[in-house]
């Protein structure tokens, strides 16, 4: 694409939307990877594609040649969705209507990734190059906390000077300098059944205990201190006449510092029954490290805004985000990383999901400059 346009940028996510990709059909993701990879290799990359594992897509590596040679860029995306096949046909078809267009995954983050290879088509069809290599990292699992996929990100992570990610950017356009930490924990209480009615006192109830438990938690929140514990889900017990065995729940703690995951973690690593016959067990899940704005990570985002400037628009300024992307792993490992660099719209993970048309232009020019210029 030697003039970017508009139509053009919007054409190419189109084509990415219109294959829908929620993260647990494997098959639909790696459509989605079939797509990417022909694009990367139009652009001269190396391409090397990881088996999915765990039910997942596969992992997607494009490696484009830089103007000089060394410790590159990662460009970090994911290729699935929350949006479940249908959804197209259904709540959420694309559509534009004025400046925005909609649609699964066009925010979260399949716009980014389109802006990404257009920027990265835009100088091979100039006949250039990046100045540093860029390697393009596309994951299968995101959505789910990216179990598969940590691994090779990190290890990817550790060979470059530093990564980009194209997560939508929030808040009207800001820029995510950091990222709170995300850590998931299983509650699980075993009480001891009896006939509700005629022996009801024989019995300990699995969901009362997780009541107390549920409270306790919640009460661990503070936003002083930007943490905050919420019971997402909770399930148990069997029939109305009986009192329930066993109760499950779901915990989502957010953190903006690793002394306060630490915290957390042994806090409700250390809750115990409140009645003594009932079995309780916490197990933690799947986590993401929080990230800190550097040194580095400002130099990043001074030049970025620079760029903008001499394009012709202002990033409306940075933030720290609650959301984790993929880029918590990378910046916890302190690799200079620079998040939000994706469309500028609203809604992620609702029907009402949609990016501004007239961002195109200006935020894939600005990916455009940053690959041409960092050094």
């Amino acid at each position: 694409m030697k003039t970017l346009t508009t139509d053009a940028l919007l054409a190419a996510i189109r084509e990415w939307v219109e294959i829908e990709s929620p993260t647990q059909d494997a098959a639909a993701v790696n459509r989605v990877a079939d797509l990417a990879e022909s694009q990367l290799r139009a652009l001269g990359a190396a391409i090397e594609r990881v088996p999915g594992t765990d039910g997942f897509g596969d992992i997607l590596i494009g490696r484009i040649p830089g103007a000089t040679n060394g410790d590159g860029i990662l460009l970090l995306g994911h290729m699935d969705t929350v949006h479940p096949v249908g959804t197209m046909a259904g709540p959420l078809p694309f559509r534009v209507e004025g400046d925005r267009a909609y649609g699964p995954g066009i925010y979260d983050m399949k716009g980014g990734n389109v802006m990404a290879l257009q920027a990265l088509a835009h100088i091979h069809a100039r006949g250039g190059r990046p100045r540093l290599p860029v390697t393009v990292m596309l994951v299968p699992d995101e959505e789910m906390g990216s179990p598969s996929s940590r691994a090779r990100i990190e290890a990817e992570a550790r060979k470059h000077r530093m990564a980009l990610v194209v997560e939508p950017s929030g808040d009207g356009g800001r820029i995510t300098v950091a990222r709170h930490g995300i850590a998931r924990y299983h509650l699980r209480t075993a009480g001891r059944p009896a006939h509700a009615g005629a022996y009801h006192a024989k019995g300990r109830s699995a969901i009362r205990e997780m009541a107390h438990q549920v409270i306790a938690v919640e009460a661990m929140t503070d936003y002083a201190r930007n943490i905050t514990l919420n019971v997402g889900t909770i399930a148990g017990g069997r029939h109305e006449n009986q009192v329930p065995i066993h109760c499950e729940a779901k915990v989502l703690a957010m953190v903006a510092t690793a002394e306060a995951e630490s915290e957390v973690r042994k806090r409700l690593l250390a809750l115990r029954p409140v009645d003594p016959d009932v079995e309780l067990t916490v197990t933690p899940g799947l986590f993401r490290p929080p990230f800190a704005k550097s040194p580095e990570i400002q130099a990043l985002y001074d030049h970025a805004c620079g760029l903008a400037r001499e394009i012709g628009f202002e990033i409306p300024g940075e933030r720290v985000a609650g959301g984790g992307s993929d880029g918590n792993f990378t910046g916890a490992l302190g690799v200079p990383t620079l998040d939000g660099l994706g469309v500028v719209g609203d809604g992620p993970h609702t029907h009402e999901e949609h990016l501004l048309v007239s961002c195109l232009v200006p935020r894939t020019t600005l990916l455009v400059r940053l690959f041409e210029t960092l050094e």
